[in-house]
């Protein structure tokens, strides 16, 4: 068997940085073999300048989306912003296809080996069969009046069939969840937390203000998007508790959640998600630059931090982002918390990811066996260059 050998200036194995005069051994194919001394390595190593790293995973993502890179205007707020996709997201399928293309190019080029994407329609389905990148296909459910609860579950289980002609297990790769907790009535928050194999989920988590408004009192900026949307929500109740700690409950105990973007959280938030869910079950994803784009606002990391939450990254969509790179979130965090080490952020883009999307048997560290894809984040994070 043939293997390819590899040194950097340092090593990061998905967990740690390895003590220096270490090789990473892999297959010709990438798959991981060892990691041994430069001594037990012998010849033909190869050398590189920066960082080795496993391949980045993409925990939230909208690639049916990429067709509106540059459209929306930045700084409207979450409402506007919603208001904005559903009324310009329409374009010949053609360009939709053809940007697809285009963004998966441009997720593969920064070091980006799996996402989990959400998905309202079928578009993204040629791209992703032909099996550059691992996905998790989230189909999203939606429709806050409890009426069309039903219509709109089938439409998304449609959807879901779809995906899953192409798995051999659908279950494992493809999921039914909510949009949001705004958007979601009950009836339907019931028929997709029960969809049989439903064992992942994602939801966008306290994305702006206005949504524990809504739960604690019935009012504030969502009010807005129901009257444009002409949305009766005549029949809702304020529960008097914020936005999280009202749906959280609704999930089963064999359930897993990925919390997307989790910018109005708060620490009593934290600690009630920490009683009401088992351990290693909560994922909590920042998409830092969709944030920037959209509100100007970040979610607090060091409180997150502070209580040990299991922290992934994710791009968003072109929509809401100039770029699909988990390496530039991580610029912008380390411009917003320059305390926050290099070293954590990239266990954040790696194996906490791959753990997260339940691919960690065969990415997000250099373990044997895996075939995590190998990166080099070149000197000064300036790029990332693809090795294996």
């Amino acid at each position: 068997m043939a293997y390819r050998k590899f040194s950097a200036d340092k090593i990061f194995d998905g967990y740690s940085f390895l003590d220096d005069g270490n090789i990473l051994i892999t297959d010709e194919e990438g798959v991981i073999q060892s990691i041994v001394t430069e001594r037990e390595a012998g010849d033909d190593v190869e050398q590189f300048k920066g960082i080795l790293s496993p391949g980045f995973i993409n925990c939230h993502g909208h690639l049916e989306l990429s067709h509106m890179k540059g459209l929306l205007k930045e700084g409207t707020g979450l409402v506007q912003f919603v208001l904005d996709v559903v009324e310009q997201r329409h374009f010949p399928e053609e360009e939709i296809i053809k940007a697809i293309e285009k963004a998966e190019d441009e997720m593969l080029l920064n070091g980006i080996v799996a996402a989990g994407d959400i998905c309202n329609n079928v578009l993204t389905i040629p791209q992703k069969t032909k099996g550059r990148i691992y996905y998790h296909n989230f189909i999203e459910a939606s429709g806050f009046s409890p009426q069309i609860a039903q219509p709109r579950f089938e439409r998304s289980v449609g959807v879901f069939r779809e995906y899953a002609k192409n798995y051999s297990i659908p279950v494992e790769s493809n999921s039914i969840v909510p949009h949001a907790p705004y958007s979601v009535a009950d009836e339907l928050w019931d028929l997709v937390i029960n969809f049989p194999g439903n064992h992942l989920f994602t939801i966008h988590n306290q994305e702006t203000a206005g949504e524990n408004e809504w739960f604690m009192n019935k009012c504030g900026e969502l009010t807005t998007l129901y009257e444009k949307m002409n949305i009766d929500v005549s029949f809702f109740k304020a529960s008097g508790k914020s936005s999280l700690q009202t749906y959280l409950p609704k999930f089963l105990n064999n359930q897993s959640l990925i919390l997307v973007h989790n910018v109005h959280t708060s620490e009593n938030d934290i600690l009630f998600a920490k009683r009401t869910t088992h351990n290693g079950q909560l994922f909590w994803c920042l998409c830092p630059n969709a944030n920037q784009y959209i509100t100007g606002q970040l979610p607090n990391i060091d409180m997150l931090m502070k209580h040990d939450c299991a922290i992934v990254l994710g791009t968003d969509s072109l929509a809401s982002n100039h770029q699909l790179s988990i390496l530039e979130e991580i610029k912008t965090i380390q411009q917003h918390f320059p305390h926050i080490e290099i070293e954590k952020m990239l266990r954040w883009a790696t194996s906490n990811g791959a753990k997260a999307l339940q691919l960690d048997a065969l990415l997000g560290s250099f373990e044997k066996g895996k075939r995590p894809g190998i990166i080099l984040i070149e000197p000064v994070y300036a790029s990332i260059k693809r090795l294996a």
